[in-house]
C-alpha cells in the first residue's frame, strides 16, 4: 500500500529534476560552442532536438503509466535525465551529444507528465491546489540551475559543475525504487476505445486548447522577454535576464500560495483573478518605459500564469480518473505543441513587424484562454458553492 506523502515527495523531486533540465541547455549553452566549436545553426539544432524528446516523452508516458504503474518510468526518466547531464558535461563530439539531448528531453517529458498525473491519482479533492504545490518544485529546479551556474562559475568550468548536479538525478532514481506508488490502473492494457473517445470530448479538447494557449503564453515570455527588453527599453542582457528570474519567482510564489493559503478557495475564481493579473503585467510590460516597471509587470505575468496548469490539470484528473496518465498525455502533448508553434510565429512576428508585438501576441493569447475557460467550466457545470466539479 502506497502513502501518499511519499509518493507527493517522489513526485516534487521529479519535477524539479524536470526544472533542472529544462533550463541547462540554455543556460550552458555558449559553454558548449565554444567547447566543441559549434556555430549558431548547430546551436540551434540542439535547441530544437530537445522539444521533440520532450513531445515524445509526453506521448508516450500516458498510456504506460495507466498500464504499468508509475514506478518504473520514474526510475528510467531519472536515468535519462542523468545521461543526458553527463553527456553534456563529456560529450566529445557534436553527434553524441545529440543523442544524449535527445534522451535528456525523452526524460522530462515523461517526469513532467508522471509527476502530475500521479498527485493527481492520490488527491481525492484539491487536485489543482496540490498540483500547484508540485509546480513550485519545477521553477525551484529552472532558478536554481542558473544560480549554482553563476555562483561557481569562476572556480569551476560548467561542465565539471554540470557532471556534479548531475547526480542528482542517479541518486533520486535508487530513491525512487524504494517508493510504493499507486498500482496501475488498466493493468489488462488500455481500452484504445476508451482513449479515442477522449479525442472526441469537447471539454478535454477545450482544456487541451487553453492549455496549448497557456503554455505558448509561457514559452514567449520565457523565449522572448531579454530581446524584448533589450531592443525596446535599452535594458542590458544581464538586467534582463535578472527580471526574467523574477517571473519565474512571481509563478512560483502563486503557486505556493494557491496550494497553501488558498486552497479553498474556488478554483474558477483562482482562474479569473489570474486573468487580472495577466492584463495588468501585460500593460505593464506594454506601456513600461522604465526597468522598474517592465520588471514589476514580469512579475505580476509570472503571478498570473502560476496557476493556469494546476488547474486544468486538475480538472483533467478529476474528469478521467481512470486513465488519468493517457488523459494527461493528450492534453501535454497538444500544450507542447502550442508552445513550439506559438514561438515559431513570433520569431516570424517580431523579424517582420518587430519585437514590440510580443505584448500584441500576449493579449490576443489572454482573450482565448478567458473565452475557452468560460465554455469549459460552463460545461464541466462547475458548482461553487461546494468547491468541487458536479
Amino acid at each position: 500500500m502506497y502513502q501518499s506523502r511519499y509518493v507527493f515527495f517522489a513526485a516534487c523531486l521529479g519535477l524539479f529534476l524536470f526544472g533542472i533540465g529544462l533550463i541547462t541547455l540554455g543556460a550552458v549553452a555558449t559553454g558548449l560552442q565554444e567547447k566543441l566549436q559549434l556555430d549558431d545553426i548547430a546551436s540551434g539544432t540542439l535547441f530544437s532536438i530537445l522539444p521533440i524528446g520532450i513531445l515524445l516523452g509526453s506521448l508516450l508516458f500516458g498510456p504506460l503509466c495507466d498500464q504499468y504503474g508509475y514506478k518504473a518510468f520514474f526510475v528510467l526518466s531519472a536515468l535519462c535525465i542523468f545521461a543526458g547531464l553527463q553527456g553534456i558535461a563529456h560529450a566529445a563530439s557534436f553527434n553524441l551529444l545529440k543523442i544524449f539531448i535527445f534522451l535528456f528531453g525523452l526524460g522530462g517529458g515523461v517526469i513532467n507528465g508522471a509527476t502530475n498525473a500521479v498527485v493527481a491519482d492520490i488527491s481525492p479533492e484539491k487536485k489543482g491546489a496540490n498540483l500547484s504545490l508540485l509546480g513550485v518544485f519545477f521553477a525551484l529546479g529552472a532558478l536554481g540551475m542558473p544560480f549554482v551556474l553563476g555562483i561557481l562559475a569562476h572556480r569551476f568550468p560548467f561542465d565539471t559543475v554540470i557532471a556534479f548536479v548531475g547526480i542528482i538525478p542517479l541518486l533520486a532514481s535508487v530513491g525512487f525504487l524504494f517508493i510504493t506508488f499507486p498500482p496501475p490502473k488498466q493493468s489488462q492494457g488500455v481500452p484504445i476505445t476508451r482513449s479515442l473517445a477522449m479525442l472526441k470530448d469537447p471539454v478535454l479538447l477545450l482544456i487541451a486548447f487553453f492549455l496549448f494557449c497557456q503554455s505558448s503564453y509561457e514559452g514567449i515570455i520565457n523565449n522572448w522577454t531579454t530581446t524584448f527588453l533589450t531592443e525596446e527599453l535599452a535594458i542590458a542582457q544581464s538586467s534582463a535576464l535578472y527580471a526574467l528570474s523574477l517571473y519565474v519567482v512571481g509563478m512560483a510564489v502563486m503557486r505556493l500560495l494557491f496550494g497553501s493559503v488558498l486552497r479553498n478557495v474556488d478554483a474558477p475564481l483562482i482562474l479569473y483573478l489570474s486573468f487580472g493579473l495577466l492584463l495588468i503585467g501585460n500593460i505593464l510590460l506594454k506601456t513600461g518605459d522604465t526597468f522598474f516597471l517592465a520588471t514589476a509587470g514580469l512579475i505580476i505575468l509570472g503571478a498570473g500564469l502560476g496557476v493556469g496548469f494546476p488547474i486544468m490539470l486538475g480538472f483533467v484528473g478529476t474528469r478521467y480518473a481512470a486513465l488519468s496518465g493517457t488523459a494527461f498525455s493528450v492534453v501535454l502533448v497538444i500544450a507542447l505543441f502550442g508552445n513550439m508553434l506559438v514561438n515559431f510565429l513570433m520569431g516570424f512576428i517580431a523579424e517582420a513587424y518587430g519585437i514590440h508585438h510580443l505584448t500584441t501576441v500576449a493579449f490576443v493569447e489572454l482573450a482565448v484562454m478567458v473565452l475557452l475557460s468560460l465554455m469549459i467550466i460552463k460545461k464541466m457545470k462547475y458548482n461553487p458553492y461546494q468547491n468541487q466539479l458536479c
